[in-house]
């Protein structure tokens, strides 16, 4: 039995498709490429009887999973992270079914982990020896820690101010790495280049089919986690929106498989006032976003101007009757103090922003108090730890606490 069902790619704007087995990046339209399965082969192969005796990892659903030889597999034990009950805050927010998938427990300590296992794991079965990237972070540091694992080359090219932990696991693995004055957009431009120049492999977001099937696992997560019933709610922090685009894809391949039924979570894109073209497109009507002038937020990992992937993010929205919604800095910093203090849940900013949008979307009536509603925490808040402003007393050595 092979380990994958994969067939081809497909474009999702034109129809044309490629050959899985050749090094392809976007159609030849501009679109990005997605991998297509046999899915009523895999549904005869894989029963979900079967992966209670499957390894913990994104890896358990291999059949729908782009790798065809397990040989090529480059794993870090990524995937399976739980969904954990906010039983104190939720009823608090008027929200009596609030769950956190939280992905900062994770290799690398954010969900771009699985995108790079998947990423990097297809790259090596094609034989990719150098890829660039430019990333906003964390993307880069996990396809820095993968690569090295797979032993192919990797330059990554990211702003000056992304946070310096990213940096530093870049610069530990060998990653060649380039830091420049602007933003993730400007990273683009000279990733760009340099792909051109150097005939390396372009690993921008979206640019190659596989990051996507490694970010999907997260919705073949949340179904199996809640016994194939899906929840009413998903709100996912959007950059590139990668994550929200895998998590719609994953749910329309398991109701193909009949493994789920007709009913499609609502799926919230999240965004920061502060860059925001996917919320702008959303409530213009639109099919894609225009680029958001001037990007700035706390939330530095959806601090993406103008996402390739966006005419996917919005259908994934309007087709599940879902929304866009962007909220305030303050009000991400409040949600990040808040379920820390309520749940012991340190998160970061953007799993954080999707609290925060909760919150407003209840107050709005949007989201009902019983409906059973998911947040994704997509990193671990100790990467980012610049968010945290705390005053701390000082003691003498003869003073006591104050109780």
């Amino acid at each position: 039995m092979p380990i994958s069902y994969l067939t081809h790619l497909k474009c999702p704007k034109c129809g044309k498709t490629y050959d899985a087995d050749k090094v392809t990046q976007l159609c030849l339209c501009g679109s990005p490429l997605l991998a297509q399965y046999d899915l009523e082969s895999a549904r005869k192969a894989l029963k979900k009887s079967d992966l209670a005796n499957r390894e913990p990892s994104l890896w358990r659903y291999r059949e729908i999973l782009p790798v065809k030889d397990d040989k090529n597999i480059v794993s870090l034990g990524e995937g399976m992270t739980p969904i954990i009950p906010l039983k104190t805050i939720g009823p608090k927010l008027g929200l009596n079914n609030l769950y956190l998938k939280d992905e900062g427990i994770i290799p690398t300590g954010t969900f771009k982990a699985r995108g790079a296992a998947v990423g990097v794991s297809r790259a090596k079965e094609v034989g990719i020896k150098a890829l660039a990237m430019p990333t906003n972070g964390n993307a880069g540091a996990a396809w820095s820690i993968y690569t090295a694992r797979a032993g192919i080359k990797c330059i990554i090219v990211m702003p000056e101010d992304a946070p310096e932990i990213t940096r530093n696991e870049c610069a530990i693995t060998g990653a060649d790495l380039y830091l420049v004055n602007g933003l993730i957009s400007d990273a683009g431009k000279i990733v760009g280049r340099a792909v051109a120049k150097h005939s390396i492999f372009d690993a921008s977001t979206l640019k190659e089919p596989y990051r996507i099937e490694g970010k999907k696992t997260m919705g073949l997560e949340i179904a199996e986690q809640f016994n194939w019933e899906v929840p009413d709610v998903i709100l996912y922090p959007t950059g590139g929106g990668v994550g929200i685009i895998g998590i719609y894809k994953a749910l329309k391949e398991l109701q193909s498989m009949g493994w789920i039924g007709e009913k499609m979570p609502r799926l919230v894109a999240v965004q920061a006032t502060g860059c925001a073209p996917i919320v702008k497109a959303w409530e213009e009507k639109k099919e894609a976003s225009v680029f958001w002038e001037n990007a700035k937020t706390i939330a530095f990992g959806i601090t993406v101007p103008k996402a390739l992937g966006d005419f996917l993010v919005l259908q994934a929205v309007y087709e599940t009757n879902g929304c866009a919604i962007a909220v305030a800095d303050d009000e991400i910093l409040k949600a990040q103090v808040d379920l820390a203090a309520a749940e012991g849940a340190f998160v970061c900013p953007e799993g954080a922003a999707c609290l925060a949008a909760a919150s407003k979307l209840r107050e709005q009536g949007w989201i009902g108090a019983d409906e059973k509603v998911v947040i994704l925490n997509t990193g671990t808040g100790l990467k980012y730890p610049d968010t945290v402003q705390v005053e701390l007393p000082v003691l003498k050595p003869e003073e006591d606490v104050k109780i």
